[in-house]
């Protein structure tokens, strides 16, 4: 199968995950290249300002970190930058992203990285001062479930941090970025022999339940303090929230 012949995953049927799994794996190579260039390299600054919000409302930096859904290790590299003195974990359900990862350490004492399905963690409860993610969760194929692991490994007190790409609020801007979004983005994928993996961005984002239902669900698990905040115009959001305690 070549790039091009991969499958755009799709929610409603059974083999969405093997899909995702199938996606991300033939795209592991060149994942952050294409990020940066579609983004125009903004998303080389979303996840620095999301950490600068963190810290705005956090208490002692985090001693154990677990980044989810790290892919290549963007979020993870940029966690280590930051909180040089935690003990960071990246974990992927996808082999390829892993060892993509892993490729890009370097010497001193880098990240860790392995492999987890977010919906079912390997961890013991309350494990971690903070868990992170960069846009995984308009991927699980049950995304309560997924939120809820997230809490069940936090400690009393940890923190929820998660990067998602969203709906534009502006009236004006949001038919902008769809025509970019679902146009010319995949076009750009198409170039490079991915065109089927950037249309499944477009669908995953409408799948996403608006922010405020997220927060809701958030609330629902468990989780206190819960807040989004733009970036870029809407089209990304930070969402911050912490376990009780």
């Amino acid at each position: 199968m070549t790039l091009s012949e991969v499958p755009v995953p799709r929610r409603e049927e059974a083999t969405f995950a093997r899909d995702l799994r199938r996606m991300f794996t033939r795209i592991a190579g060149q994942y952050s290249f294409v990020d940066h260039l579609t983004t125009f390299g903004l998303d080389l600054l979303w996840r620095p300002e999301a950490l600068w919000q963190l810290d705005r409302r956090n208490g002692p930096p985090p001693r154990r970190i677990l980044d989810l859904g790290c892919g290549p290790g963007d979020l993870t590299f940029e966690l280590r930058r930051h909180f040089p003195e935690a003990s960071i974990l990246g974990m992927d359900f996808t082999p390829a992203m892993v060892r993509r990862a892993r490729e890009r350490t370097g010497p001193g004492d880098p990240p860790s990285f392995g492999l987890a399905d977010a919906q079912a963690l390997p961890f013991k409860d309350a494990t971690f001062d903070l868990v992170t993610s960069a846009f995984l969760i308009r991927n699980l194929p049950r995304l309560r479930e997924g939120l809820a692991e997230m809490r069940r490994v936090l400690r009393p007190g940890g923190a929820l941090l998660a990067l998602e790409v969203g709906e534009p609020p502006s009236s004006w801007f949001s038919p902008l970025f769809h025509a970019y979004f679902d146009r010319v983005v995949p076009k750009v994928g198409g170039l490079l022999g991915t065109e089927a993996p950037y249309r499944y961005l477009s669908t995953s984002l409408r799948s996403l339940p608006s922010r405020e239902a997220i927060l809701r669900m958030l609330e629902g698990l468990g989780f206190v303090d819960g807040s989004f905040h733009l970036l870029s115009g809407g089209i990304v959001s930070t969402f911050l929230a912490r376990a009780p305690g």
